[in-house]
């Protein structure tokens, strides 16, 4: 595990850019408050493993993911996301090869926002002069004077929420066309309550648009297909190739020789280990493969054996734990244009998802049927009989088989199918174990503790200074903090997979460079991340839309000494799990533990109650692994995105120093890094 910590800085905004004047034809709408517009523009709620009653992602981030392939994106792909780096992380923005200098930043380009550069402008602002789409001026003007500014819409820029809906949103407008064209003949503006109106009816369709068949669509295209059994053969051998491997070792290392040779010899290395173990393994095949000794007449068998590893670790997170760096680290030197001639093949192809794989043998329609909520439905044993169980079980079974003899064809086989559906149920296994502890805790917080009344002993103020804190905090402060670092956990969480595809995708970019530095915790390789850091500002915003009130720094640090890479970004949030899941199955297990006479007289003798024990694991968590300590200054702990996380693994390096800590023990807890 990547020991990361977090940063505290403070980004500013540019407020002297000239603002492009507005066509003569256009007339300047009626000026609206951030609150107003904010309400308008709230961004959508995040789905869930349950697709009824909750929005796609596809719908929050979908404007933000189709807008990447733009010219204007395509430009700038290289560059460090504005909002995303400070100034510290400016210096290993994409630069040139070779070139150890800071690029140049350089002005938005008309009709951009002025803080991203690279999302449509949907707003301006009176008294910054200046351009924003709705994610950036949402971040920039949430709190202080900026709250009070005063906005116009852009006249004739469409909606990000509106984009995203396509048909759905055309079907609604024909509505109302007629009534539309006498509002523009009568040069009549649009009020304030006639945005909020349109907006709310907006939220509503895409309510309703998220419960159907596009929410499989949009969440298939970042879910790994699930390995066939064949594939899991090749697996172990490449796990075996990356064990003995010593690639970082003899790579990322300060020497003065040719870097380009040293990699296309450690490449070649590990192939050649790869061969020996498919020649031992089955000699037929080997010998079939590798008659010639050429590397490159075989490109595609080790594209296959790449691709495959990390798609094992998408879906297991837990799982190549100390091999996949080396992995990724090393596809990462293959995509270097020298390398790539000197090796004469690429090591790397696209992450088979299973919307790709029923996309190129046209059967999407699988996931348009209504069968595939039943067929992907992951059955959960708690309060439920064995009879329940079993009948769940069944009506699963045989909406797989349904939808496996109803589809299949010459072109898609019948098992391929029930391995995409098999993929979907893991993707929902994947959200229970990540996702749920941070609604468990959340639950916790809001069935405790009142923001507003302080419970005499149980009060969640901090005061910088006391007991490692480094932040002050009031009760009711301190609550909305936990309560905001929750909620941005699981909205996180629920899109790992999109945010793990985005990061290979940064990670992998052929003019994405890196470079060597000593960041505090040796030597790292430090580079932009910019689909990434769209992506998680996006997920940012949605979490503030769904608090309201936002305490803290909203600076997420990508491509600095603190997260260097995408790579560390993963797995930073990977961690978050691990940190709760332990203190969830604790506190559930107490009232069971509760039932031997000795242990109650215990808990009773020492908390008072087992109500009482609970109370008082949950005050001391929320209190000191949200207080801004785990290191020494501000910019490598603090209220800032990457910073909580920082405290949270703080507070788990001294749990065994609480009084509390036997209760832990007693309900079977080993460890935040082993089996819970």
């Amino acid at each position: 595990m990547v020991n990361s910590t977090s940063a505290f800085h403070v980004t500013t905004s540019r407020s002297s850019s000239p603002q492009p004047p507005l066509p003569q034809s256009q007339t300047p709408p009626p000026t609206q408050t951030p609150q107003q517009l904010a309400a308008a523009m709230g961004a959508a709620p995040s789905a869930t493993a349950e697709p009824a009653g909750r929005r796609s992602a596809a719908e929050s981030l979908g404007a933000i993911l189709d807008g990447r392939l733009d010219a204007a994106d395509l430009d700038d792909s290289a560059a460090t996301d504005p909002m995303a780096v400070d100034a510290d992380a400016a210096g290993p923005a994409a630069p040139a090869a070779g070139d150890d200098d800071a690029p140049t930043h350089a002005r938005a380009p008309d009709g951009a926002c002025v803080e991203c550069e690279d999302q449509p402008a949907v707003v301006h602002c009176v008294q910054c002069a200046d351009d924003f789409c709705g994610v950036c001026f949402s971040h920039q003007h949430r709190k202080g004077t900026r709250k009070q500014h005063t906005v116009r819409r852009i006249a004739g820029v469409e909606q990000p929420d509106a984009k995203a809906h396509g048909a759905a949103k055309k079907a609604q407008a024909a509505k109302t066309a007629q009534s539309a064209d006498a509002d523009a003949e009568a040069g009549a503006e649009e009020t304030v309550d006639q945005f909020l109106e349109s907006a709310a009816s907006l939220g509503s369709l895409s309510t309703t648009q998220a419960t159907g068949s596009n929410w499989f669509l949009e969440r298939s295209k970042y879910i790994p297909l699930r390995l066939a059994v064949n594939e899991r053969k090749f697996l172990r051998l490449l796990e075996a190739a990356l064990n003995v491997s010593e690639y970082t070792d003899k790579i990322d290392v300060l020497v003065y020789s040719n870097k380009a040779k040293r990699i296309v010899a450690q490449i070649k290395e590990l192939c050649s280990i790869l061969s020996g173990l498919v020649l031992a393994a089955d000699y037929k095949v080997g010998q079939e493969l590798f008659q010639d000794r050429d590397f490159q007449s075989n490109a595609e068998f080790f594209q296959d054996i790449f691709e495959l590893g990390r798609r094992h670790k998408i879906m297991n997170p837990e799982k190549m734990r100390g091999s996949y760096g080396k992995l990724v680290y090393m596809l990462q030197d293959a995509q270097i244009p020298e390398v790539r001639e000197m090796l004469q093949f690429s090591c790397v192809k696209p992450i088979r998802t299973v919307y790709n794989v029923l996309n190129e043998r046209n059967g999407l329609r699988v996931l348009q049927d209504e069968l595939v909520h039943t067929a992907t439905l992951e059955i959960v044993s708690e309060g439920k009989s064995r009879q329940q169980i079993q009948h769940e079980i069944k009506q699963k079974e045989r909406a797989i088989e349904m939808l496996a003899r109803k589809y299949s064809s010459s072109s898609l086989e019948s098992e391929l199918i029930r391995q995409c559906l098999y993929s979907i149920g893991d993707n929902h296994a994947f959200l229970r174990t990540n996702r749920d502890p941070c609604d468990k805790m959340i639950e916790y917080l809001q069935k405790y503790f009142d923001p507003r009344k302080v419970e005499t002993g149980y009060s969640l103020a901090i005061q910088a200074g006391r007991g490692g804190a480094r932040l002050s905090h009031g009760h009711e402060k301190q609550y909305q903090y936990v309560l905001q670092s929750l909620t941005l956990w699981r909205e996180v969480l629920h899109e790992m997979f999109m945010l793990w595809t985005l990061a290979e995708e940064d990670l992998l970019e052929e003019s994405n460079y890196y470079r060597l530095r000593d960041t505090g915790q040796g030597l790292n390789r430090v580079q932009a991340a910019p689909r990434v850091s769209r992506v998680m500002h996006t997920i940012l915003h949605r979490a503030q839309q769904r608090v309201g009130h936002w305490v803290g720094s909203s600076v997420i640090h990508l491509g600095d000494h603190n997260v260097p890479n995408a790579l560390m970004f993963i797995d930073k949030y990977t961690q978050i799990y691990r940190i709760l899941l332990p203190i969830v199955t604790t506190l559930s297990k107490l009232n069971e533990i509760g039932r031997d006479r000795s242990l109650q007289e215990y808990i009773d003798s020492a908390f008072g109650s087992t109500e009482s024990a609970v109370k008082e694991i949950l005050c001391d968590f929320f209190r000191h692994a949200f207080d801004g300590s785990g290191a020494d200054n501000f910019f490598d702990a603090g209220s800032c995105i990457d910073g909580r996380l920082t405290s949270a693994w703080n507070w788990c390096s001294q749990l065994e120093k609480k009084p509390y800590f036997p209760l832990f023990l007693l309900t079977g807890f080993m460890g935040f890094d082993g089996q819970f």
